[in-house]
């Protein structure tokens, strides 16, 4: 049995082609970040240590980056 071209473009997928990151949001609807109000939680961290650890950490980090 032969099969053609045809027939055997839909019964073998060949590779897709990729999503941009772009593409992946806008069909998922996601748009640019217009307001800090669509970022700002008040859950993220339990308490304020918690928080100032976070921030120790991040100014810690920056600093190495930079040495």
């Amino acid at each position: 049995m032969t099969v053609s071209g045809a027939e055997r473009s839909s019964a073998v997928p060949g590779p897709r082609r990729r999503e941009t990151v772009a593409e992946q949001a806008r069909r998922r609807g996601i748009g640019p970040v217009t307001s800090m109000d669509q970022v700002v939680r008040d859950d993220v961290f339990e308490s304020d240590e918690e928080l100032d650890a976070f921030l120790d950490f991040v100014r810690a980090s920056r600093r190495a980056d930079l040495a």
